[in-house]
C-alpha cells in the first residue's frame, strides 16, 4: 500500500525544569530583561488565587476555580494577544484575562454570584467564561471567521482543557477553521485531569494537539511550565493567523496544583506523590531560579514585591465586597424586553418575599 500521508507533532521547551536552557532561545526573547515583568505578573495571578481561596472558605464567594500551576500557560497566551484580538476563556484563565484588561474585582464578582462581573470594562472584545465544557470554542471560531470575511488582521483564541478537547464543539470548532482557513488559535491546557478523570482515561490519541490533523489546522505540543515557549508558540501560531496561513491546535503541558474548584477535593482520586511530582515541574520555580542565574530576580525583591501583590489585591477584593448587592428583581429584568405575565407575576412574588416595601 501506498503511503496517503504523514504527520508529526513536534514539542516546544527552552527552560528545563531546573531553570536551565535546554537549547538556543528565540530571538524574541533572548533579553530576559522581557520576561521579569511577565514573572511578576505571574506572582500577581498566584497570589490573587491564594486570597480568592480563602474568600471562598470564609463564606464571602461561591465556587472558585484556581489556576495554581497554569500561570505561565496563562499569562504567556494574554501577553501574546493584541488589543483588538477577541479572547473567548472557559472558566479558569485569569492570567490572561489580567493581561487583556480584566479586573480581578470583575473575577470576584463572577464567582461572587453576579453576571455583571462577566461585563468587562476594559475588555471589550473578549467573551464572558463559559462554564459548559469547550462551548467557547464554537464562539471563538465564529468570531475568527468573521474576521477573515472582514479582512480584519485580527485573531480569535480559546482556551480549553484536556477534557475539553475530547468535546464535539471542539472538533466542529477546528473543523471549520481548517475548512476556512480562518485564524482560530486553540489552546488545550493540559493538566492532566478532567475533574476525577485522568488524561489516559478520556482520549486514546497519543497527544491532544493532533486532534488538530484532523481538520487541517497546524498543530504544536508545548511546555506550558516554560513561559518562553508559550509566548514562542502563541507567537508563531498568532502570526501564521494573521499572515492568512490558518488556525494552529496548541496543546500545553502543565498541571493542576490545586482541586478542579473549591467545591472538589482531588484526594479523592489523586495520589500524594503525583501532585509533589507536580511542584517540582511547576512554573513559578524554573523562571525564578532562569531569572535569578541571570542576576534580575533575588529573593529580596520576590518578598517587595509579594508584599505588593498583597496590597493591590486587597484594594480589588474591597472593591467586590462593597459593590452594592443587585435588587432581587434583577435576575428577571434582563430576559425579555417585554416579559410574560407568568414572569412579572414571579418577579412580583421574589420582592414581596424579600421583604421590601
Amino acid at each position: 500500500m501506498k503511503v496517503a500521508a504523514t504527520f508529526e507533532i513536534k514539542y516546544m521547551q527552552y527552560l528545563g525544569e531546573d531553570g536551565k536552557p535546554v537549547g538556543e532561545l528565540p530571538e524574541a526573547f533572548r533579553d530576559p530583561k522581557a520576561l521579569v515583568p511577565l514573572f511578576k505578573q505571574m506572582l500577581f495571578v498566584r497570589t490573587f488565587d491564594s486570597k480568592a481561596i480563602k474568600l471562598q472558605r470564609t463564606g464571602k464567594l461561591g465556587t472558585y476555580a484556581a489556576s495554581l500551576g497554569h500561570e505561565a500557560t496563562h499569562v504567556g497566551i494574554g501577553a501574546s494577544m493584541r488589543p483588538e484580538d477577541v479572547f473567548a476563556p472557559s472558566y479558569r484563565e485569569y492570567g490572561a484575562q489580567f493581561m487583556r484588561g480584566v479586573k480581578p474585582r470583575e473575577v470576584l464578582l463572577y464567582w461572587g454570584g453576579d453576571e455583571r462581573g462577566n461585563d468587562f470594562a476594559d475588555a471589550p472584545h473578549d467573551y464572558p467564561w463559559c462554564v459548559p465544557i469547550s462551548t467557547q470554542c464554537l464562539m471563538a471560531a465564529g468570531a475568527a471567521l468573521s474576521f477573515k470575511l472582514r479582512k480584519q488582521p485580527r485573531v480569535a483564541v480559546a482556551c480549553c482543557g484536556d477534557g475539553g478537547s475530547s468535546k464535539t464543539d471542539f472538533y466542529a470548532a477546528l473543523n471549520s477553521a481548517g475548512a476556512f482557513t480562518s485564524p482560530l488559535v486553540l489552546c488545550v491546557i493540559n493538566n492532566g485531569w478532567a475533574i476525577s478523570v485522568p488524561r489516559h482515561a478520556q482520549t486514546g490519541a497519543e497527544t491532544l494537539a493532533q486532534k488538530g490533523l484532523a481538520g487541517g489546522l497546524h498543530c504544536l505540543q508545548v511546555d506550558g511550565n516554560d513561559l518562553i515557549a508559550v509566548l514562542e508558540a502563541m507567537r508563531l501560531a498568532t502570526e501564521r493567523a494573521r499572515n492568512g496561513e490558518g488556525g494552529t491546535v496548541l496543546e500545553f503541558m502543565t498541571y493542576r496544583l490545586h482541586d478542579h474548584t473549591t467545591a472538589d477535593d482531588a484526594r479523592r482520586y489523586r495520589d500524594e506523590a503525583e501532585v509533589k511530582d507536580g511542584w517540582t515541574r511547576e512554573p513559578m520555580l524554573r523562571l525564578r531560579t532562569y531569572l535569578t542565574d541571570q542576576g534580575l530576580w533575588s529573593e529580596e525583591q520576590e518578598a517587595e514585591w509579594i508584599e505588593e501583590c498583597g496590597r493591590l489585591v486587597d484594594i480589588e477584593i474591597n472593591a467586590y465586597l462593597e459593590t452594592p448587592v443587585q435588587p432581587v428583581e434583577a435576575m428577571f429584568d434582563y430576559l425579555y424586553a417585554d416579559p410574560p405575565p407568568d414572569l412579572l407575576e414571579q418577579r412580583q412574588q421574589a420582592i414581596d418575599r424579600e421583604g421590601r416595601a
